[in-house]
């Protein structure tokens, strides 16, 4: 289970955060590192190293935004902290807008705060940038495309639309 990012100079355990020494792998590595770590579904140790990079450097266009984009997606999921994770996500896209995992970690930030049409945008801005990407375009299968409404004139939330929509389906179905 995840803990929440710690403040910078927090200690936890055997770890001070704050200042880290990154030795010989230097900074891009540790963040590397750990993007790698949270692909592979090693979580606990990817954000452990993430969150010692943005504790000690703050949020800043100093690391490579998959380190945030990754922190915010796990902030999100694994601490029930949407708006941070969400604040994190955005920052990501806006350093490193052309990396299509930002988008994709900022579409799972969305579903989680419950705003589909976000999390649509996301996706869509995303499968331009890579049209191909298995993460974006599983993601979009997983929410669904919702198709236009009937009666273009009137609110999707209409009961007149969301009668024939049902009827279209059913026919559809048939």
């Amino acid at each position: 289970s995840l803990r929440s990012v710690p403040a910078r100079g927090e200690t936890r355990g055997s770890v001070t955060w704050g200042p880290m020494a990154t030795g010989s792998l230097g900074v891009r590595a540790v963040a590397e590192e750990g993007v790698s770590r949270c692909r592979a579904g090693d979580w606990d140790r990817g954000v452990e190293l993430l969150g010692q990079l943005v504790g000690a450097r703050g949020v800043s266009e100093e690391l490579p935004g998959l380190a945030y984009s990754f922190l915010g997606f796990a902030v999100a999921r694994f601490q029930k902290k949407v708006r941070e994770g969400q604040r994190l996500c955005e920052h990501a896209v806006k350093i490193q807008f052309y990396e299509p995992d930002n988008h994709l970690n900022l579409a799972r930030v969305h579903m989680l705060a419950h705003n589909r049409k976000a999390a649509v945008e996301s996706i869509g801005r995303g499968l331009k940038l890579d049209p191909h990407h298995a993460g974006l375009r599983g993601l979009r299968h997983e929410i669904g495309i919702r198709k236009r409404p009937v009666l273009r004139f009137l609110n999707r939330d209409n009961p007149l639309n969301r009668l024939l929509g049902r009827m279209r389906h059913d026919l559809a179905n048939d």
